[in-house]
């Protein structure tokens, strides 16, 4: 590639100015990219909230975001990190990539319609040297519409100089000599577009190519066409190559991208004069001279893709169930990371979003180990049976081991969320703290598995003692933890939507509180008549503070994890809840009464 740049370049100095045009052009894109990244984070899963539950509303958003970004494979790879974070559905995936395909089409419009017909370089100028300015300043905002200005100046230049470089090219050397007519012609162009997009990661810059080539006539109207075509293929290796770092179901979206292009490239090839003829009449109706054949490519490149939408919508489930049994999802073990995803990584939001889901991940992972050292059954835990029946049908015959559990299922997983977080750039303070709060989440949960582990080695002692004393207390601390792990769970799938996740979790620390004051009582009597051992008291004391100290982590775990609110009302939440302090007064006074 390069030595073909540097033959170019030394044949023909217009070749340069075309070249450099598609460079700055291309340099606008990343820059146009960048900027919309800024704002790509809580506006638009907000929207995403409200915009794919329905087909219609996902691709809207597609062709809208796409018409505003002037970049589908920008909307592709947003997309994908979506639904690698679990944010959307697949079907909404889908209905997005479709929309954007259609939305892309715009660009085409803009270019042909204004780009060749004013002088944009004189925009270009001013908006680099504000956007520049911006660049320098402290807020990210800014710094965002700095991008976003200078993405604009850098493309409209680079728009100038292909037209420019094409026209003066045309003195020395007439490209339409090489014109293939016919379907060879067709094939031919259109295998073009796809290397030149390819090569370029843009139809966008592709498309601006074609245009500007036939503003200038050194290229056919057909072969035009054709090239446009090639170009809407090609745009599917940007989505590929972003979905090789996400889950299965991004790999699943880039097959759908795929699909949809390549049908719609072939009915575009199959049918070009046929709708040539209609590009024709449509022409004719929007009062398009027969001889601007800029804009009669902008309206082909906009038929051929609504023509494909058409086509592929009604198989749009169907299309979803042959990519979930095509694609199957890599066998994870209980320690790989199902969310942290490098595609999500570049969206603060939604790599924010992925660290909750995963963080999630490492606690269910940890409600078995915790569940298993207690020799129950997360099954019966999450059941509805009282929780003396459950420990009652507790059929463990032997303990899990909660050194190997811990090695195999949370130590590593919760290395990648340490590790992910690290990775994290261009993160505003709130957002750091929101992935500060995830950690320290995290650790909690580690922590609430090492007191289970510290409870484990008297809890087996003692379950199998003849002294019914001593069982019946370690069953009652098995009991407590039980109601822990059970209320946990229904907090995290919001069973009482009207009490909120914060306060149930504090009701949880006020009675684990009483519990263990009522503990301290009954142990003053054991030992009093000497129905325990001064040992076995002993021991008591220190698995009941383990006991206690596992709830604390969790509840803290359950305060982080379990709010699906905004910071603003998680923040309120919290001021609500009990203090320590404050928790040893209400149990000081109840015990009085």
């Amino acid at each position: 590639m390069f030595s073909v740049l540097g033959c170019g370049f030394w044949i023909s100095p217009d070749f340069k100015e075309i070249a450099a045009g598609v460079a700055i052009f291309l340099f606008g894109m990343m820059s146009l990219e960048e900027g919309f990244k800024v704002f790509t984070g809580g506006l638009l899963e907000k929207i995403l909230s409200r915009t794919t539950n329905r087909l219609w509303k996902s691709l809207s958003f597609g062709v809208v975001t796409t018409s505003l970004m002037q970049s589908s494979s920008l909307v592709s790879i947003i997309t994908i990190s979506f639904l690698s974070a679990g944010l959307i559905s697949l079907s909404a995936g889908i209905g997005i990539i479709f929309g954007a395909n259609l939305g892309t089409t715009t660009g085409a419009w803009l270019v042909a319609a204004f780009g060749l017909k004013v002088n944009i370089a004189a925009y270009a100028m001013p908006m680099i040297v504000f956007g520049v300015i911006l660049l320098f300043q402290k807020s990210r905002q800014l710094k965002g519409v700095g991008y976003i200005l200078a993405g604009l100046g850098f493309l409209f230049l680079g728009i100038y100089y292909m037209k420019e470089g094409f026209d003066a090219f045309k003195d020395q050397l007439d490209l339409t000599a090489y014109a293939v007519s016919g379907y060879k012609g067709i094939l031919l162009f259109t295998l073009i577009g796809v290397i030149a997009t390819v090569i370029m990661q843009s139809s966008h810059a592709t498309l601006v190519l074609i245009i500007t080539a036939l503003a200038a006539q050194q290229i056919t109207y057909e072969n035009a066409l054709a090239l446009a075509i090639g170009a809407n293929l090609g745009t599917t290796i940007t989505a590929i190559i972003g979905a090789l770092g996400a889950n299965v179901d991004g790999r699943r979206l880039a097959g759908a991208h795929l699909i949809f292009n390549a049908v719609t490239a072939i009915i575009a090839i199959v049918f070009i004069y046929q709708l040539t003829t209609v590009v024709d009449l449509a022409s004719e109706w929007l009062s398009i001279a027969p001889d601007n054949y800029t804009l009669k490519l902008a309206v082909f490149h906009t038929i051929f893709n609504a023509i494909g939408l058409v086509v592929m919508l009604p198989f749009i489930g169907k299309l979803e169930s042959v990519l979930i049994k095509a694609i199957h999802p890599q066998i994870r073990t209980a320690a790989q990371p199902r969310f942290l995803h490098k595609v999500s990584s570049d969206m603060p939001e939604t790599a924010i979003e992925s660290v909750r889901k995963e963080t999630l991940h490492l606690y269910e992972n940890a409600y078995d180990v915790i569940a298993g050292g207690l020799r129950l059954s997360t099954d019966d835990i999450r059941s509805e049976l009282p929780i003396d029946e459950v420990i009652k049908r507790a059929r463990r015959p032997h303990p899990i081991n909660i050194d190997v559990q811990y090695n195999e299922t949370i130590k590593t997983l919760y290395s990648d969320i340490v590790e992910y977080i690290s990775t994290l750039r261009g993160m505003s303070p709130s957002q750091m703290d929101e992935l500060f709060s995830y950690r320290a989440a995290g650790r909690e949960i580690v922590e609430a598995i090492k007191n289970t582990k510290h409870l484990q080695k008297n809890l087996e002692r003692y379950l199998a003692s003849d002294n019914s004393n001593i069982r019946q207390e370690y069953n009652q601390l098995r009991r407590e933890l039980a109601e822990v792990l059970r209320e946990l769970e229904l907090t995290r799938v919001g069973a009482d939507d009207d009490v909120p996740a914060i306060l149930s979790l504090d009701a949880m620390r006020l009675r684990m509180k009483e519990n263990d004051v009522a503990l301290t009582h009954r142990l003053e009597e054991l030992i009093r008549t000497r129905k325990v051992s001064p040992q076995q008291a002993t021991s008591l004391m220190n698995d009941s503070n383990y006991i206690y100290g596992a709830t604390k982590n969790l509840v803290k775990m359950g305060e982080t994890l379990f709010s699906p609110e905004t910071e603003a009302i998680k923040q309120a939440e919290k001021m609500l809840l009990l203090k320590d302090e404050e928790l040893d007064e209400l149990v000081h006074d109840q015990g009085e009464r």
